[in-house]
């Protein structure tokens, strides 16, 4: 039997930091041909998804929230373009967290992560996300282990209160190479309409690129629990990244069950229809 793409992609840690150059940056050999992959992303996942994404805004019990985090030109923004944009835009709310400013820096660090969550029915898409303030001070050694272990605990907390508060938490790394980080960066230079997306504070960060792989992977590895499991998607390929969320999402909203409630008991359906029967 063919494992889901959420089986494959999965990570199961044991709650112990990853090593996340065990884990390629490629798509996995038994993966569907780039043609294949296209095809069944048109015509049959984002059409599915535009179906779950109704019955989850008619079950307003639920909620997904989708965790995009990865390093600098990983594609998380493309997987808005290519993916998100399925889903129904009154139902999704989308959140970019860059480095907290003003009044967040004198609050609790999860309280901006409280503000932008979706309410019932909704999808919560984080492009980029509460990991940031746990992997940024790892990587540059600006916080103690205490305090490390202390945040882990406190994201660890927080994630299972929203499960168990009808959460669904889609957690996915977006793993790219160091070569194809370099080629990106090369394509933002020489497009125009990709030059606006170039950053030299980008190209300090990836002067850090060990540094940064070692606490996303100690940060994937001590978070990936049962009920929110981190997903290590390969992401050298674009197509096949796009098609690989999808699947995780439509996998994830499909085991949910969902159907539409029924017509509320107070609502006399025959006293409804002589009403519109009425003329104006």
């Amino acid at each position: 039997m063919t494992r889901s793409v959420r089986d494959q992609l999965s990570v199961d840690s044991g709650g112990e930091p990853l090593a996340l150059a065990a884990f390629d940056t490629e798509r996995p050999p038994d993966s569907p041909s780039r043609g294949k992959a296209e095809r069944e992303l048109a015509d049959d996942l984002l059409p599915k998804l535009g179906t779950l994404h109704d019955k989850l805004m008619a079950n307003r019990d639920r909620a997904v929230l989708l965790v995009l985090q990865g390093l600098d030109t990983s594609g998380k923004s493309g997987t808005i373009k290519h993916v998100v944009s399925a889903f129904t835009p009154v139902g999704v709310r989308v959140a970019s967290f860059t480095e907290p400013e003003g009044e967040e820096l004198n609050e609790p660090f999860l309280a901006r992560i409280e503000r932008a969550l979706p309410d019932g029915g909704q999808i919560g898409v984080f492009d980029r996300s509460h990991y940031e303030d746990a992997i940024v001070p790892r990587a540059l050694e600006g916080m103690t282990d205490d305090d490390f272990a202390k945040r882990i605990d406190q994201i660890l907390d927080f994630e299972a209160r929203l499960v168990d508060d009808g959460f669904v938490i889609v957690k996915c790394f977006l793993h790219i190479g160091y070569d194809e980080q370099r080629q990106r960066f090369l394509r933002r230079l020489d497009r125009p309409d990709k030059r606006w997306k170039f950053s030299e504070s980008d190209l300090d960060t990836r002067r850090h690129w060990p540094a940064f792989h070692a606490a996303c992977g100690d940060v994937i590895g001590l978070t990936s629990t049962e009920t929110a499991r981190w997903h290590v998607v390969p992401s050298d390929q674009k197509w096949y990244r796009n098609w690989a969320i999808a699947s995780l999402l439509v996998e994830h909203l499909e085991a949910l069950n969902l159907s539409y409630p029924d017509l509320d008991p107070a609502i006399d359906p025959k006293a409804a229809r002589a009403r519109l029967a009425k003329p104006s």
